[in-house]
């Protein structure tokens, strides 16, 4: 794959993020922003697609023909102390009054918190027979978004994890560069899960490239999958498959398979591109069926925070629409099962 690539600097340049080597800009959060890259055309898989006409065939369980990798972000798993008082007046504006009634108890009581719902999550995925992976912050406090102990919730994880869902590390804001807190984290989860944990995503998708691969590589981790743009919905390096990422630097290829992602919550209808539900869905399905296109994998990120009334019907109406396409939903630990 690499040789071929090699023949079109183009790509090639594309592929290994050549532009994000030695920056002199990044923004407030140490990322490099789409709106700073000369790759415009996003929404197309440049180089998936060359890889494909050049004789690229994934095959998924059951003859599907591409794979949704479904993923979670934990964190926060209870509201903040302003909460009940937005979210009472957001629900009286729009006549809600049963859900009204209810949001003061949210703070008190697991079963009237919005944010405690990680089996209803999985129950809705089960009935589209998809499955995906919760990413769990392992912060100590003082650490910036420290918002719950990870020992508290091990009965949770355990629900997860003994059910076929994934559980993956949620790195915190320094995790990205630096390894002994990667391995502090990693070992951290592994101990109260019980079991070894692979995959990754780094808080606030706080990523440098190559380094936070290479430091992943050392930690011990399979895959990472923080390898997607904040601002901005698409393909960050024109691959709409998982991938093997190459160090330029060093001439080598890392040894951690890169799941990237696509598409965030947040970024299509709150903090970014700010779409309406209309164009936002049009953007969504567009990116799903040209991935469909290519045989590729589409990551999506939606936070247990925004699995709530009108944004939880929209992460519904994505698992709706995949299952029809008869895509393979499920979590970043298979999708790395099976592309090794």
């Amino acid at each position: 794959m690499y040789k071929k690539l090699k023949e079109n600097q183009e790509l090639w340049d594309l592929y290994t993020r050549k532009e994000e080597y030695n920056l002199t800009f990044r923004d407030e959060y140490d990322r490099f922003p789409y709106y700073l890259s000369s790759h415009r055309n996003i929404f197309e898989p440049k180089v998936s697609k060359f890889l494909v006409e050049n004789g690229l065939k994934p095959e998924y369980p059951d003859g599907k023909k591409f794979a949704v990798c479904l993923t979670h972000d934990i964190d926060i798993v209870r509201p903040g102390r302003l909460y009940p008082i937005s979210e009472t007046i957001r629900a009286l504006r729009k006549g809600n009054l049963t859900h009204a009634v209810k949001i003061p108890f949210s703070r008190i009581s697991k079963k009237q918190n919005p944010f405690w719902n990680f089996k209803e999550i999985m129950e809705l995925e089960a009935k589209y027979n998809a499955k995906s992976s919760f990413y769990f912050l392992t912060l100590d406090p003082g650490e910036i978004d420290c918002r719950y102990m990870i020992e508290n919730i091990k009965d949770e994880l355990s629900t997860i994890s003994d059910n076929g869902w994934e559980v993956g590390l949620h790195g915190g804001h320094e995790s990205y560069n630096n390894l002994e807190d990667l391995k502090k984290k990693k070992q951290r989860l592994e101990k109260i899960l019980g079991k070894e944990v692979i995959g990754y995503r780094n808080h606030f998708l706080r990523f440098k490239v190559p380094d936070t691969w290479e430091l992943l590589s050392k930690a011990g981790f399979k895959y990472d999958s923080t390898f997607g743009y904040a601002d901005c919905a698409g393909f960050r390096n024109g691959m709409c498959h998982p991938f093997k990422p190459f160090n330029v630097n060093t001439g080598k290829q890392i040894d951690i398979l890169e799941i990237p992602l696509t598409i965030m919550d947040c970024t299509l209808l709150r903090d970014y591109m700010r779409l309406d539900f209309k164009k936002a869905w049009e953007l969504t399905k567009q990116l799903i069926d040209t991935v469909e296109q290519y045989n590729g994998v589409i990551t999506i990120l939606w936070h247990n925070t925004y699995m709530q009334e009108e944004n939880l019907e929209y992460y519904e109406k994505i698992l709706k629409y995949c299952s029809e396409k008869n895509a393979w939903m499920t979590s970043g630990e298979e999708i790395h099962r099976v592309w090794q």
